[in-house]
């Protein structure tokens, strides 16, 4: 990032804390072989990774178990943050971690008869906070 364009990147644990304070989130994936952004609501696994619930027969279960994808979350007005999470998706098979995500993981929004907990580890964790408007110089950005 240039030291005056009024971002700051944010390291792991800055990143980690920042993607505990919201509720949701994108999931970034590919469907039909173009790129595909789907709302989730999400939690953060003991370890960092990122839990969502969803109906075992959904398309994106299908389409992401195993897969790359990207889960980006943010908050932002004049200021704020962006966080991305790249990492692996899977669907959790364990039944003793799926019996633990269902105490402690994720509620669904829209619940489904089946539902799945999807994990994605993240292997590239990156985030980056504009800082109040301003740059690193503290000029006034024009917006």
């Amino acid at each position: 990032m240039d030291a005056n364009d009024g971002f700051r990147e944010l390291d792991r644990q800055e990143c980690l804390r920042l993607l505990a304070t919201v509720p949701v989130g994108r999931i970034v994936y590919t469907r039909h072989a173009l790129p595909a952004v789907l709302p989730f609501n999400f939690c953060l696994d003991h370890d960092g990774a990122v839990l969502v619930r969803t109906s075992a027969s959904s398309e994106l279960v299908r389409a992401v178990d195993g897969a790359l994808v990207a889960f980006e979350a943010d908050a932002a007005t004049h200021s704020g943050w962006s966080v991305v999470v790249m990492g692996a998706a899977a669907v959790v098979t364990d039944l003793a971690e799926h019996t633990r995500m269902l105490l402690t993981g994720p509620r669904s929004w829209a619940p489904a008869p089946q539902e799945v907990f999807l994990r994605i580890d993240p292997e590239l964790l990156t985030g980056r906070e504009l800082i109040g408007g301003r740059s690193l110089y503290g000029v006034r950005l024009p917006y």
